[in-house]
């Protein structure tokens, strides 16, 4: 592998210094409960919403009450976007009035920025939650927040890839390296972004998002393992169609998994399972290219 990257142009070497950076970072946060993470705060939103300061976990209680929780959700979900006053009111209790609003507002944000930073000296501006004239939202210049990560490790995963077909001396490396990337954002993605605010308007479109990056990061992930270990490609799209079993990709690496592994009558099957799937929910036929695969499999027999 040494003698590989020796073959990186300059912006190839770049991103595999930043990808090792990423990994590491993210290998931390998961198994040292962030105490090597270098960041003020750490914010955990997939599998369920939990903040770490200076190395701490901080308990349910920090927060003094719900509203605080669902105002630094916000201000995670439209994270490097600031919002008046009334849009987050709007948007977290649109049922309450102007008065209670406003009420309400204020005291959430003053929890949220005893919770953040409980040492903080008074008429010291807070350092997360950050005011801009009448707009307020979170700085995320000394926090690690595993969404970021994910999202982050899975494009220069991509970028890695797209160099590995270019650069055919480096090739080797920058696909494992892409492939480190791929399972790093994988395993930070333990389940639903904030699955305590499931059923919240505000949340669902950064979920959805995140599901569709996960699905296809698990897809990419199984069928560049196919040659290597191709058990781990079927774990892998088998969570993918648990997640969503129309996902055609996953069905077409996982017959290929299964024909890696000289399981034959498994690989047919999963073509219909496919078919049935498909014709369940949308009343279509499989794309060409996964029918040509059962084709070519059914011809290996």
């Amino acid at each position: 592998m040494t003698d590989l990257i020796h073959h990186l142009d300059k912006s190839e070497a770049e991103i595999f210094k930043h990808a090792d950076e990423l990994i590491a970072g993210s290998l931390a946060f998961q198994h040292t409960n962030s105490t090597l993470v270098k960041a003020a705060l750490c914010i955990r939103t997939l599998g369920g919403f939990r903040v770490w300061r200076a190395g701490g976990e901080l308990p349910a209680t920090a927060w003094t009450r719900e509203k605080a929780i669902h105002l630094i959700q916000l201000f995670v979900t439209l994270r490097r976007q600031y919002l008046h006053k009334e849009q987050i009111i709007d948007r977290l209790w649109p049922e309450l009035d102007q008065d209670k609003g406003d009420r309400d507002f204020k005291v959430a944000l003053n929890a949220v920025n005893k919770a953040l930073e409980p040492d903080r000296p008074p008429r010291v501006e807070p350092r997360f939650v950050q005011r801009h004239g009448l707009a307020y939202g979170l700085d995320l210049t000394d926090v690690w927040l595993d969404t970021e990560a994910f999202e982050e490790l899975i494009t220069i995963g991509n970028q890695l890839l797209q160099n590995a077909t270019i650069n055919e001396k480096a090739a080797e490396a920058l696909t494992q390296q892409a492939i480190a990337c791929y399972q790093t954002a994988v395993s930070l993605y333990i389940g639903d972004y904030l699955p305590e605010r499931r059923y919240e308007d505000w949340t669902s479109a950064e979920r959805e998002r995140l599901q569709v990056l996960a699905l296809g990061a698990m897809t990419t992930l199984a069928h560049l393992l196919l040659t290597q270990t191709p058990l781990e490609s079927i774990r892998l799209t088998q969570r993918v169609l648990t997640i969503d079993p129309v996902w055609e990709d996953a069905y077409r690496v996982q017959m290929q998994a299964y024909a890696a592994q000289g399981n034959r009558p498994l690989a047919l099957r999963t073509y219909e399972q496919c078919v049935q799937k498909l014709e369940e929910e949308f009343e279509i036929e499989p794309l060409p290219e996964t029918t040509e695969l059962y084709e070519q499999i059914q011809q290996q027999g």
